[in-house]
């Protein structure tokens, strides 16, 4: 399963990472390059479990 998280990953994070992103740059107060890599971090870390669930989802489906 760890395998398939691992991909789940590699897709889950640039896209939650660009949305943070984005988020970031749309308020003013985030829009310098702190907020950018901050917003880029977040994303980073929201993704690891959002990859988890959705690899034990892609794991179970698979099994059954």
């Amino acid at each position: 399963m760890l395998k398939i998280t691992a991909l789940v990953h590699v897709m889950t994070m640039p896209v939650l990472m660009g949305m943070f992103v984005i988020a970031a740059l749309s308020i003013p107060e985030f829009a310098d390059s702190q907020g950018i890599i901050l917003a880029a971090a977040i994303g980073f870390v929201v993704a690891i479990p959002v990859s988890w669930f959705i690899g034990s989802r892609i794991w179970r489906a698979r099994r059954a």
